[in-house]
């Protein structure tokens, strides 16, 4: 069973300028924000050295933001305000070679503790994954072969790299930070594999070190399991156990890791509770935490991050950071105020001035939604992603003064219909016979009726004249055309 080397640190990404914390001061709590001023991640993170700043309740934020579903206790506050820095752990399972939107929140969770001062940790869940976790699923997961599940867990480790190391990126940290500095560890995430244990534990260690704590009572009384057995199709001793394996690596990570908080989403919630049991019963020990965040769900219910083409997925391999860009700023009025809150870093006194904007008379439409889509594909996928994903936007829009170029139109290639024609058969052909040929239009009167209505275009420029013909200079470096018949319809032709 291949498995992630050794323990891998890399710096956690930071915010720019307008990316604010707010304090917090919620009228009930007792561990109020004491800041009055606001101040930049970057900011805080140099102002934390050797030494957090205790004045930031990560806690605190996360609720403000509706980043808080449940805690185990409410002690987790008064440690998150304690001179030592927690040290903070959400798992990921290796079941795609992606992690997808729904992953998303715990990266962000991950950051906001980090910018707060305390320690990431990503655990990829090699072990686990052969399992399967039950929680929200109504069947068993489909094996893994070696060979799959290597090659997912490398592609989810270089993933976390890209999203939380973009530190490394200038325009991204505070002068006074290091990134060379093996030293600076409170500036690292450190991801680590739980098969690197598990892979020396036997039955008979399973059963002697973590099964004979478990009760099974409780274990069936845990809502993904009750689920299960009440369906048609039941479950499986091996997922029946995950809930022991994950309580375990928690365990684990609190003995010999120092991690004394584990985040997840609402469904984890009875994982969760599982490795603090345990800690609780083996290690007879106080101070192992958990805190969940809500589910990634739309306004009306519905799962948030699935598009008629599938997940969302967060490499940029797999989903183009254009194709991203366009998912979140289609996001509907009702739902992007909450999404900026939960899913961006902006100040909420910034997010509270846009929801007003948007119930003004002269509101540009979308414009929420723009801000939201610029914000999380620069966490995603950095400056470099969100500039050709802004650029592939311009691109896109017929009536566009942008200048199109080969590299620009095959950045967009995954996301419109193609078709690759040979050149001579495209030269001199007529623009209708080209729309046809495409698969645009079904018929050359269809094409002629729009191209009077003013709607076709041809590299982003309306064309108005029937008998255009395609000439050299039509075709973008000798190797691409655009064809747009208005706002959404293009196909884009391939020259062999």
């Amino acid at each position: 069973m291949a498995s992630i080397s050794a323990p891998t640190r890399t710096l956690l990404f930071t915010h720019s300028t307008k990316r604010f914390f707010r304090p917090f001061k919620p009228s009930s709590s007792p561990f109020p924000l004491q800041c009055t001023t606001k101040t930049t991640c970057s900011t805080l993170q140099q102002q934390q050295q050797p030494r957090r700043n205790n004045n930031y309740n990560v806690i605190g934020i996360l609720e403000e933001r509706g980043l808080v579903e449940s805690i185990t206790s409410d002690a987790l506050r008064s440690a998150c305000l304690t001179p030592a820095p927690l040290k903070v752990y959400c798992g990921f399972d290796p079941t795609a070679e992606s992690l997808h939107l729904g992953n998303l929140l715990g990266l962000i969770v991950l950051s906001w503790f980090r910018c707060c001062g305390h320690r990431a940790v990503a655990l990829i869940g090699g072990a686990t994954a052969l399992v399967g976790d039950p929680s929200g699923k109504s069947l068993e997961r489909p094996e893994l072969d070696a060979e799959t599940l290597e090659r997912n867990q490398l592609g989810i480790s270089n993933t976390i790299h890209q999203i939380l190391g973009r530190a490394q990126d200038s325009n991204l940290v505070g002068p006074n930070s290091n990134s060379d500095s093996d030293s600076d560890s409170n500036s690292s995430v450190v991801i680590l594999n739980n098969y690197d244990w598990w892979k020396e534990f036997s039955l008979l260690d399973f059963l002697k070190r973590v099964g004979k704590f478990a009760r099974v009572g409780s274990m069936m009384a845990k809502e993904s399991v009750r689920k299960r057995l009440e369906s048609e199709q039941g479950m499986s001793y091996t997922e029946f156990t995950y809930q022991l394996l994950q309580g375990y690596d928690f365990l684990h990570l609190f003995q010999n890791e120092g991690v004394s908080v584990q985040i997840g989403g609402s469904d984890q919630w009875g994982n969760i509770t599982a490795g603090t049991e345990l800690i609780r019963k083996i290690l007879q020990v106080e101070g192992a935490y958990g805190l969940t965040f809500p589910l990634l769900l739309k306004s009306d219910g519905t799962k948030f991050g699935k598009s008629e083409d599938g997940a969302i997925w967060l490499s940029p391999t797999f989903l183009s950071p254009y194709k991203f860009y366009q998912y979140f700023f289609s996001v509907p009025d009702d739902d992007v105020i909450r999404f900026l809150k939960i899913l961006t870093f902006l100040d909420i006194e910034e997010i509270v001035a846009l929801e007003g904007e948007m119930g003004k008379p002269g509101y540009v439409p979308n414009t929420a939604q723009r801000r939201l889509a610029e914000e999380v594909t620069r966490f995603v996928h950095g400056e470099d992603g969100l500039a050709e994903a802004l650029k592939a936007t311009e691109a896109l829009r017929p009536g566009s003064e942008t200048k199109l170029d080969w590299k620009t139109i095959e950045g967009i290639a995954e996301d419109v219909p193609c078709c690759s024609l040979a050149y001579d058969a495209v030269l001199n052909l007529s623009l209708v016979d080209l729309l046809v040929s495409s698969g645009l239009f079904e018929s050359k009167s269809a094409a002629r009726r729009l191209l009077k209505q003013g709607g076709l275009y041809l590299n982003n420029n309306r064309v108005d004249n029937e008998g255009k013909r395609i000439e050299a200079a039509d075709i973008v470096d000798g190797k691409v055309l655009l064809l747009s018949a208005g706002k959404k319809n293009k196909v884009l032709v391939r020259i062999v």
